[in-house]
């Protein structure tokens, strides 16, 4: 089968290869997987190019890269029901921990970890159910139903706060967002009460004013750098459900006004969900699409060959929609 390797730590264009490999064959308790389209997140980039904090080498000898993917289940081992073939599902974990991820043909990995995709739902808009879509699903319901509170999603325009402002509205949530000028509209579209530049000087005044008892949720992209804000708009009890802090990983934790609010922090690592709370984060999910309230923007579509290139795109940031490689 073809697959996209890499052996070694390195930029896409220098370390990203096209090669034969032998067809995987699903072990006891795995599915094999025809893949129609692989997701590439940040994470992909950063394990690739060996920019994880303390990790000095490759994990494996080989790797065929991505944890992301949505196909069709074309054979089972043993004590998986024969009926599973033919199934469309997504993928989750697809690389994580394993050699072999989703970007080449076919995929073989345990059989909870390939989930049936409701009805009506793409296989594209699967790819993207992986990474960003439970890591949505989690720091928004991570604590339960956000009926009635104030939700704050920092980020909005990016892969995991886009999905963040749907499902937060559509759990009667009032969202606020913050975003870069050039994607304002489109949040605001995706479902946000309102839409703030995250770069405006008046960013906490602002939040404020449209929310003066403060924030009971925050779902946060950049923990660093907006800890002094948080501080400042989140209301006493709220929870800081982060998944990133890119720009400020070692960050000063402001303990006093977090303490005399009593600020909770909660950090996802979407890769480590434990089993009752991914259940709960899937069913989220598929709820979100059968109420029509989850939609995805047009993905950037590449071949196995241009693997380098979808790679790029991610690391560039400031993208809309999903990178996907369609083997």
């Amino acid at each position: 089968m073809k697959a996209v390797t890499w052996r070694a730590f390195g930029a896409a264009a220098e370390v990203l290869q096209v090669e034969d490999l032998p067809q995987p064959v699903p072990a006891s308790g795995e599915v094999l997987v025809k893949v129609a389209f692989s997701g590439v997140n940040p994470s992909d980039a950063k394990a690739r190019s060996g920019s994880r904090p303390g990790v000095t080498k490759p994990p494996f000898e080989v790797i065929v890269p991505h944890s992301d993917g949505a196909g069709v289940i074309t054979a089972v081992g043993d004590g998986v029901e024969a009926a599973r073939v033919g199934e469309r599902v997504w993928i989750w974990n697809g690389q994580w921990q394993r050699p072999f991820g989703t970007c080449a043909e076919y995929v073989a990995l345990p059989a909870d970890q390939a989930v049936a995709l409701p009805e009506g739902v793409s296989l594209e808009d699967g790819a993207v159910l992986g990474i960003p879509g439970l890591t949505a699903a989690q720091t928004v319901f991570g604590s339960g139903d956000v009926a009635g509170q104030t939700v704050l999603v920092s980020g909005g325009g990016g892969s995991v706060g886009y999905l963040a402002v749907q499902l937060a509205a559509w759990g009667g949530a009032e969202v606020i967002a913050t975003c870069g000028a050039r994607d304002m509209a489109r949040v605001k579209a995706a479902g946000a009460t309102h839409v703030f530049d995250y770069a405006s000087p008046t960013l906490a005044e602002d939040i404020l004013a449209v929310s003066p008892g403060g924030v009971d949720r925050a779902v946060e992209v950049e923990l660093g750098p907006n800890l002094p804000l948080l501080c400042e708009v989140m209301a006493p009890l709220g929870t800081i459900a982060a998944y990133g802090s890119a720009k400020d990983m070692a960050p000063e934790m402001p303990f006093g006004p977090m303490l005399f609010k009593a600020l909770k922090l909660d950090i996802t690592l979407i890769y480590i969900l434990p089993k009752p709370e991914r259940d709960a984060a899937i069913a989220r999910l598929h709820a979100a699409f059968a109420a029509g309230a989850l939609s995805f923007e047009a993905p950037n579509v590449f071949a196995l060959n241009e693997a380098a290139a979808a790679h790029e795109l991610v690391e560039a940031g400031g993208r809309k929609g999903a990178v996907l490689l369609a083997p």
